[in-house]
């Protein structure tokens, strides 16, 4: 049953969100938005991801490869983890249980005293800081020899590993997305600095693997054969190219998007503060003084005539002008 777990919760996760989704389409009469369905789409391929990551022939092979081990962890930690913090899943998920559990539930875990704990734990993880701490602490955790080595040998332990990475995952890459409440007020500038010190923990961690003198895991330096009949320390030295170069290419993408975006939005402040787009010279000045005549467009001219000006016309714009009455195309 613990081989099966991970596969267990993945349909049970589809057919909740699956479920919800109908739901959401029954209640509004209508088809869901393009945006809903790719935020569908999302996280259905970040079921697939850990799918694949925990169950197959990777799975198979963890066991006596380290570097298919870091393949595995990828797949949990920069792929399904940001797929599902992009796709924000929750309320689907929710909406096929009736009311009468919803209601209850929703309550006591909002209002009761015992559920207080991990409000706090909550709202600490949904913050940039805690979000930061949780992704990097977990994963120097688990590479330590000892963690590693009993995830290695005890399966439930094993799937404790890839909960948390999966859990701390979906926290860090909801700061990322600006998918949470405490997130969105967290500006593109910081964002910049939070994605580019994670990717420093990885590094680091992929230098200290690299760079290792010996087998550092006992399961995999005790094995007498290996696929590919590889040693265990070129097996440990492919593994820490594959977390160093694999790794560091989602944190790459989306810290090159958020560049751009920030990039944009400075040039888009710095044209407000810097006066009229150049296209908009034409519509503050009019046409140039050689264009035609009948070729200028019409300008309205709004006359006003009062004592206080001694019968003359005023112009919306203050200019005084004598009472008569101006063509409809006449242009100064």
């Amino acid at each position: 049953m613990r081989d099966y777990l991970p596969a267990v919760l993945v349909v049970v996760a589809f057919a909740l969100h699956l479920a919800g989704e109908r739901r959401a389409t029954a209640r509004t009469g209508r088809p869901r938005g393009r945006r809903a369905r790719r935020r569908a789409l999302a996280f259905y391929a970040g079921l697939l991801a850990i799918l694949v990551a925990l169950t197959g022939p990777i799975d198979a092979l963890s066991g006596r490869l380290f570097w298919v081990q870091m393949i595995q962890r990828l797949l949990v930690l920069t792929v399904a983890a940001p797929l599902i913090a992009f796709s924000r899943p929750w309320i689907s998920l929710w909406r096929p249980f009736p009311p009468w559990v919803r209601r209850p539930v929703a309550q006591a875990i909002a209002r009761s005293p015992f559920w207080a704990p991990i409000r706090w734990l909550f709202r600490a993880l949904a913050g940039p800081p805690g979000a930061w701490l949780a992704f990097s602490i977990n994963l120097l955790f688990w590479h330590l020899p000892g963690p590693f080595d009993l995830a290695l040998r005890d399966s439930w332990v094993h799937f404790l590993e890839y909960s948390s990475f999966l859990l701390f995952g979906i926290f860090f890459w909801t700061v990322v997305t600006g998918s949470s409440r405490a997130a969105s007020r967290f500006s593109r500038e910081r964002r910049i600095g939070y994605l580019g010190t994670a990717m420093v923990t990885n590094v680091g961690v992929s230098i200290f693997l690299a760079f290792a003198q010996h087998p550092l895991y006992a399961p995999y330096a005790g094995l007498a054969r290996r696929p590919g009949g590889i040693s265990a320390l070129a097996d440990q030295q492919i593994g820490a190219g594959v977390m160093w170069a694999a790794g560091d290419v989602p944190f790459a993408i989306v810290l090159a998007l958020l560049v751009h975006q920030w990039l944009a939005a400075h040039e888009a402040t710095m044209v407000r503060l810097g006066g009229l787009p150049p296209d908009a010279t034409v519509l503050a000045t009019g046409p140039p003084l050689d264009t035609p005549l009948a070729a200028r467009p019409p300008r309205a001219v709004s006359l006003k005539t009062t004592a206080a000006t001694g019968g003359q016309a005023r112009r919306r714009d203050g200019c005084s002008e004598p009472p008569t009455t101006w063509p409809a195309d006449y242009s100064l």
